[in-house]
């Protein structure tokens, strides 16, 4: 069976570590802005998932999120804090899957740093709600698809591949590991 990555004149796949993962991480996240948070990840059964939106992506790759202690997610993660969080920046590229674990804790000064007004809708009684918790994802692998040169040049070069019937394709994809 053909790929179309076989189809390829260019190289489309690009492995990314370190320093240079953490860079891409960041970009593409904050392209989607809020990602698809999954828990209770069990092969051959159906996962928890709900949109969130990260309220910071430190220098490592963590990503921290405000949470309900009462929360069915955060129930989730005592149990088994494996997650996977999908970010989805446009229709045709941008797009971040990471694997990872979450660490609970009640921070107060992380909940400072963290706090918006707009989080009061949530947390009624505001930043000392006994309800909010602090989740910090870790990113221990991932992938990623993205386009190398924005997506003004992958269009022009979709649009000359469909006249002339080759494959020109700008995308890049690969395994990402902070």
């Amino acid at each position: 069976m053909d790929s179309i990555n076989q189809n390829q004149k260019e190289d489309n796949f690009k492995n990314l570590m370190g320093e240079e993962a953490v860079e891409k991480i960041k970009q593409l996240a904050k392209k989607g802005g809020a990602c698809l948070f999954c828990t209770k990840i069990v092969t051959g059964e159906a996962f928890s998932t709900r949109p969130m939106a990260p309220e910071e992506i430190d220098d490592d790759g963590n990503f921290w999120f405000l949470s309900a202690s009462d929360s069915d997610k955060n129930m989730e993660l005592e149990a088994d804090p494996n997650a996977q969080l999908l970010f989805q920046g446009s229709s045709y590229s941008d797009f971040l899957s990471l694997y990872g674990k979450v660490t609970i804790s009640r921070d107060k000064q992380k909940i400072e740093q963290l706090w918006d007004v707009l989080h009061k809708n949530w947390f009624t009684e505001g930043k000392e709600d006994p309800r909010i918790t602090v989740l910090k994802f870790t990113p221990a692998s991932g992938y990623y698809w993205d386009t190398k040169h924005g997506s003004t040049v992958a269009f022009v070069k979709s649009v000359v591949g469909s006249i002339i019937g080759q494959t020109y394709d700008d995308s890049i994809e690969g395994n990402i590991k902070p």
